[in-house]
Parts: structure tokens; C-alpha cells; sequence
């Protein structure tokens, strides 16, 4: 095994393979210039990128680890909709060491998870052109991505812009971060759910696998606008019922964050007997505000240490 060098990691970043701007060996390469010791390429749904991530983070002598993010729904605590309707929750779920096998039961969930996508795009583009997006076509945003499989989001936003500036405005920082808000975001006029697939059916797919899951972003899933305050109130019972539904990790050191809420988000993981895990959430030119293992703000430093806690916990979950 490769001799990596210690330091900081980021656990949460994406390619060209989903919704980044990036190329997996773009992506190694600008790891290596910002000093990363390892990473976790996390496309969406995917690990078709893991092979060339491999080989270009082998060359960079970087160490890469198996990883995806996930769409699910937490039936514990559901959201209410603009019509007043309770739902399931959708939130975003990080996957760790699992399986490469296609036919391993890990896969086969992810494999159903882009079916699930590519039938909730299709109807996004129907939704979208309903809404007076008449020229924005599937074609069109499938030729924004690396292929159907790959479409997220941002290609959606890239359609949005380019076809339809007088419903959007022109493309800028404010008016690119308000088009998930009031149109592709989960208060969006256009959001459509992208899976039923529950926490509990994943975690059970993954048993005696190695995968470790730690819950994305938590408090853009669960909370929305917060406070400190409003975190430590309601924060904890969330993270011991995801830990008692076999979670692992919560992304305590998110990109997003300031360090005073990452810091009170670590705490809190820690008292729950948890691992707090943490990357960038780096999507390239699709987040340009958002740099590669320093996240928004520009002080992110997640420590090596949380990655020797999490292939810790692989190896104990292999059975």
C-alpha cells in the first residue's frame, strides 16, 4: 500500500461522473496541489467513476476512498409540504467503503436509485416546460451532462439560464443560488421527490458489507434555517435515532458551515457516540463559491483521524 502523507481530507466531492464540473483526473490533480492527504469521490447514485479516480489518485499518490451520496427518505422525521401534507423526508446519505461488485446488494441499490432518477428527470423536464420553460428540452440537459445517468441538477440550472433568461434572469452568484430556492430546491416550485427507497431498506441492503453511512449536510436535510440554539435543541435526537437506525458518521465538518456551527455539530456527533465526518461538498464551477477541501468559507480542516475512525468502522461491519 501507497505510503500517504498525513493531513487533512475531504470526504464529499463530485465529478463530472454526477453533477461536478470536474474530471476525476482534474480532480486528483487539483487534490494534490491543495494538499490532501485522501479523498472520497461521492458522485451521485454512482461509483462508475471510482476506476479512473484510482488511477489518477494513484498517480498523484492520493488515497481514495470508495464512496457515493445518495438520495433517500427518513419516514421519522417527515417534512410538511406547501399544501400543509406531511411527507417523507428527503435528505442526502454518504456511503463509505462499499462494495464494487455490480451484483452485491450495495450496487444493486444504486443501480435502482438511477432508474429512479432518470424517470424523476424525464418528468422534471415535463414540469419545468408546464411552467413556462417551453424551450428547455431532455435533450438539451443530457447534453449538459457526461450522459443521462449523470444529470443533477445543475444541468437543469445550466438549461434554465441558457434558454429561459427572462424567467431566471441573467446567470450570477444571487440569481444561480436562487433558482434551487424557488424552483429546483425542496421548497421549489419544480422539486419532485427523487426516490422512495427509506434509510432503513439501505442500511439492511449494506449488512456484513463494510459500507459505513453518514448523513450528508444534516442540517440543510433536517433543520433548514438554523441557529445554534436551535441546533442544540433539536439536533441530538435526530443523530441518536440515524444512529440507532445503524448510521455511523454525521457530516459535522461540512463545507458549508461556519467552524463555530461545525465545531458545535462535532460536539454533539461525539457526545452521541458518533464519528463526525466532513468534506467540501466540491462541485467545481456549479458551486464556485465552494473550494476543494476548505469548503465555503475557506477554513475547512478535517482531520485525517476521522478517516482511520471510519475504516475502523468498515472493517468491524464486515461479517
Amino acid at each position: 500500500m501507497a505510503d500517504y502523507h498525513r493531513g487533512v481530507i475531504d470526504l464529499h466531492t463530485h465529478s463530472t461522473f454526477s453533477d461536478g464540473s470536474e474530471t476525476p483526473a482534474t480532480l486528483a490533480r487539483m487534490a494534490k496541489e491543495v494538499g490532501l492527504a485522501a479523498i472520497a469521490l461521492t458522485d451521485h447514485d454512482t461509483t462508475a467513476s471510482h476506476d479512473d479516480m484510482q488511477a489518477a489518485c494513484d498517480a498523484e499518490g492520493i488515497e481514495l476512498i470508495p464512496g457515493t451520496e445518495i438520495s433517500l427518505v427518513d419516514h421519522e422525521f417527515p417534512r410538511v409540504d406547501r399544501d400543509g401534507k406531511t411527507t417523507g423526508r428527503g435528505v442526502h446519505v454518504l456511503a463509505y467503503f462499499l462494495p464494487l461488485d455490480p451484483n452485491s446488494p450495495m450496487q444493486q441499490v444504486l443501480t435502482r436509485l438511477r432508474a429512479d432518477r432518470r424517470t424523476r428527470n424525464q418528468a422534471l423536464v415535463t414540469m419545468l416546460r408546464d411552467l413556462g420553460f417551453e424551450r428547455l428540452t431532455f435533450s438539451v440537459v443530457e447534453g449538459l451532462a457526461r450522459s443521462a445517468d449523470s444529470i443533477g441538477r445543475p444541468h437543469f440550472a445550466e438549461a434554465m439560464f441558457s434558454l429561459h433568461p427572462e424567467i431566471v434572469g441573467e446567470r450570477t452568484p444571487e440569481s444561480w443560488s436562487n433558482v434551487f430556492v424557488e424552483w429546483l430546491g425542496s421548497g421549489g416550485k419544480a422539486y419532485l421527490p427523487k426516490t422512495e427507497l427509506t434509510l432503513e431498506e439501505v442500511v439492511a441492503a449494506a449488512a456484513g458489507s463494510g459500507t459505513v453511512f453518514s448523513m450528508a449536510h444534516p442540517l440543510l436535510n433536517y433543520l433548514g434555517d438554523y441557529t445554534a440554539d436551535r441546533i442544540e435543541r433539536e439536533m441530538p435526537a435526530i443523530i441518536r435515532s440515524l444512529k440507532d437506525r445503524g448510521f455511523t458518521g454525521i457530516e459535522a465538518y461540512y463545507g458549508g458551515t461556519s467552524k463555530p456551527i461545525r465545531d458545535l455539530m462535532v460536539k454533539l456527533t461525539r457526545d452521541a457516540g458518533m464519528i463526525p465526518t466532513g468534506g467540501s461538498d466540491f462541485h467545481g464551477t456549479f458551486k464556485k463559491d465552494v473550494a476543494l477541501g476548505r469548503g465555503h468559507s475557506g477554513d475547512l480542516a478535517v482531520p485525517d483521524h476521522v478517516l482511520n475512525e471510519l475504516r475502523d468502522a468498515s472493517a468491524r461491519s464486515v461479517g
